[in-house]
């Protein structure tokens, strides 16, 4: 069976990700408002202020990763409160507050971006250009800055990453974003890992031994026609006593839960490929195309046709 963290885990697919390594001289100071889903920050050398608009203002040294689930902006700066010097916005277009283009004066070379080469800090910074609706359900589990120190995994996988920036070969771009899937994917593992931290209702509860298989059987066959009293079988309880310790545990119903994650498939299958809506009905467990329709639209606030053509 598919535990949740693995299905969700399983979610981020960088295409044609936004990568380059960002490198600084003080005084400066960057403010972040591109609306990405998800950037991925990884200190190299030196340090660096971060705030987000939402949370706290923590300072990162060599070693550190950020993930900075989207789209709140954030500012890094080489310390706390610096008014910002350039802007970044959607699209990547880059402006200082008066407006004027910074673009060309911040570009320093392939993937490299900064006011100075090679400046006092150093950062590898990785950007998801388009939301994923089953990636969306695990950064929604995040604080606005998951920080993890300088060990683990993920850091082996920065120096990885440090050392194919400055590659330029065929499929180069593939690489990359192959690595920066499996450099996020490392992350977030660590950081759920990690004693104390903050774990969404779903991820606690799939620790449980009872609510725990009945969240593995949602994942791992999600078309299937389940009811709560088939689920409250899987888990070995009553329907009443599971349908009560499944909403303590992860903060909705059963039903409730298990639209999500077949909402949130349909999402990704409208688009990342070409299947007609009867066929991803069928994958995510609506008997109709209308049925998906209706409560896809209830969700998402449009038609399955709407946000593939978005």
């Amino acid at each position: 069976m598919v535990d949740p963290l693995t299905a969700l885990l399983d979610g981020p697919r960088a295409r044609g990700a936004f990568l380059l390594r960002a490198s600084f001289d003080p005084p400066w100071s960057v403010r972040v408002a591109d609306e990405a889903p998800a950037t991925v920050v990884a200190v190299t050398h030196g340090t660096a202020s971060f705030e987000s608009d939402a949370g706290p203002r923590v300072t990162l040294g060599p070693g550190d990763v950020v993930v900075v689930p989207g789209p709140v902006p954030y500012t890094m700066a080489h310390a706390a409160g610096v008014a910002p010097h350039v802007v970044v916005h959607p699209g990547q277009v880059c402006r200082a507050p008066s407006g004027e283009s910074m673009t060309e004066r911040m570009t320093l070379g392939l993937r490299a971006w900064g006011n100075a080469l090679p400046g006092e800090a150093r950062m590898l910074v990785g950007t998801y250009p388009l939301p994923d609706a089953t990636s969306r359900r695990i950064l929604a589990g995040l604080p606005p800055l998951a920080v993890l120190g300088p060990t683990g995994a993920a850091r082996r996988l920065v120096d990885v990453l440090d050392d194919e920036l400055d590659r330029d070969e065929p499929g180069q771009e593939v690489v990359l974003d192959r690595v920066l899937d499996l450099l996020l994917v490392t992350a977030l593992r660590d950081w759920f890992a990690m004693p104390g931290a903050d774990r969404p209702g779903w991820l606690r509860a799939a620790h449980d031994p009872d609510v725990g298989r009945a969240l593995a059987v949602i994942h791992d066959d999600p078309a299937h026609g389940w009811t709560v009293e088939s689920l409250a079988g899987q888990a070995g309880m009553s329907r009443a006593a599971f349908a009560r310790r499944f909403r303590e545990l992860v903060g909705e119903t059963p039903l409730g839960y298990l639209t999500g994650v077949r909402l949130a498939l349909a999402a990704d299958l409208l688009a990342s490929s070409d299947a007609t809506l009867e066929t991803v009905a069928r994958r995510v467990g609506y008997a109709t195309p209308f049925a998906l329709s209706a409560a896809f639209k209830r969700v998402h606030g449009l038609s399955p046709q709407q946000y593939r053509d978005r």
